[in-house]
C-alpha cells in the first residue's frame, strides 16, 4: 500500500514536468512568430495560441464525420509519366449511404484509362489505393462514429497497406508531430519543437476564407538555410485558415518534400472545409505530388476529390 503514494507522486510529477516542458516550448515559440500590424493590436495571446494550434482535433474530426455522413463523391486521380504525359485515370461519382450506424457506397459513374487497374480490377498505383483507403467504402462498415477525444493514430499497431495508410493520416491531420516508422524523417516532421522551429518564418496575420473572418497561421521555411539544414526540413510550407470565432480549421494548404538513398518525395495539397448543420467536413481535397521507393516505380500523381450533398 506505501507504494501507491509514491508512484501517484511520480506519475503527477511527470505530468507536471511534461506541461511546464510544453509551457516552456510555447513561450519559445511565441517569441518566434511574427505578428501582424492589425494583429498585433487585438492583443492576441500567442503562447495560447500555439497551444492550440498543436493540439487541434478539428481538421481530424471533419474527417472523422464523413464515417457517419451520407454525401456523394467526384473522383478525379490521374497519374502521369516523368515527360508528364497521362499512363492512367479514374474519373467517377460516388455515393455514400448511410443507414443507422452502417455505411456502405454505391458508384454511380465510372470511367477509367491505362493500367489504372489490373485485370482483377485491383489499383496499380499506390497513390490510388491510398486514395481508396481515404474516401472510398468497400462492402458494408458498421460502428462508426467522429470521436476524436481519446483516439490515437497507431502506425506501429499496423503492416502493410494499413501502416502506411495511418501514417499518412497522421501526417495529414497532425502536422508537426513525429511519425514513428518512417526512417530517416525522425523528429525532422515536428516543427514545433524550439529546434526544428528555428528553421521556420511563423506568421499570424487576420483573412477571411469564403467570407469568413480567419487568423491565418503560416508557417514557411527560411532561404537562407545551410545545405546541412535543408536536410532536416520536411515540412516547406504550411498555411492553416482558423475561424476567429471557434478556431476550427477551415482550410488548410501543404508543401512537404524529403529526400533519402531509400525513398523521396515532392507533394503539395489542399484542404477546404465546409459546414452541414454543426458539422464541420471536408467539402474539396487537392493533391499533387510525386515519390519514389527503391525497387519500386515512382510515381506521379494529381488527385481531386469533391464532395457534397451532405445528408443524415
Amino acid at each position: 500500500m506505501k507504494i501507491f503514494p509514491v508512484i501517484l507522486f511520480i506519475f503527477l510529477s511527470n505530468r507536471l514536468f511534461a506541461q511546464q516542458e510544453d509551457s516552456l516550448d510555447n513561450d519559445r515559440l511565441s517569441k518566434m512568430v511574427t505578428l501582424s500590424e492589425i494583429v498585433m493590436r487585438s492583443d492576441i495571446n500567442v503562447a495560447k495560441f500555439i497551444e492550440r494550434v498543436k493540439n487541434d482535433t478539428t481538421f481530424y474530426k471533419a474527417f472523422r464525420t464523413l464515417h457517419i455522413l451520407g454525401y456523394t463523391s467526384l473522383n478525379d486521380i490521374r497519374m502521369s509519366d516523368k515527360k508528364g504525359n497521362l499512363k492512367a485515370s479514374l474519373q467517377s461519382k460516388t455515393k455514400q449511404q448511410v443507414s443507422g450506424t452502417c455505411q456502405s457506397m454505391k458508384v454511380l459513374e465510372e470511367t477509367s484509362t491505362g493500367d489504372f487497374y489490373d485485370d482483377e480490377k485491383n489499383y496499380n498505383y499506390y497513390t490510388a489505393r491510398l486514395y481508396a483507403g481515404l474516401f472510398f467504402t468497400t462492402g458494408t462498415v458498421c460502428g462508426e462514429n467522429n470521436i476524436v477525444k481519446g483516439v490515437e493514430l497507431k502506425p506501429k499497431s499496423k503492416t502493410g497497406i494499413e501502416k502506411h495508410k495511418e501514417q499518412l493520416k497522421m501526417l495529414f491531420f497532425n502536422p508537426g508531430k513525429k511519425i514513428p516508422g518512417i526512417p530517416f524523417i525522425g523528429d525532422k516532421i515536428n516543427i514545433f519543437d524550439p529546434d526544428i522551429a528555428r528553421y521556420y518564418n511563423f506568421t499570424i496575420d487576420y483573412g477571411d476564407n469564403e467570407g469568413e473572418p480567419c487568423y491565418v497561421f503560416s508557417i514557411k521555411v527560411k532561404e537562407d538555410l545551410s545545405p546541412g539544414e535543408k536536410n532536416d526540413i520536411v515540412i516547406d510550407n504550411m498555411v492553416t485558415w482558423f475561424s476567429t470565432k471557434t478556431m476550427e480549421v477551415l482550410a488548410r494548404n501543404y508543401d512537404l518534400s524529403y529526400n533519402t538513398p531509400v525513398y523521396d518525395f515532392d507533394v503539395h495539397m489542399e484542404v477546404q472545409m465546409t459546414k452541414f448543420g454543426d458539422y464541420l467536413v471536408p467539402k474539396i481535397l487537392r493533391y499533387r505530388g510525386t515519390w519514389d521507393v527503391a525497387f519500386k516505380k515512382r510515381e506521379r500523381g494529381i488527385f481531386t476529390a469533391t464532395l457534397f450533398d451532405f445528408n443524415k
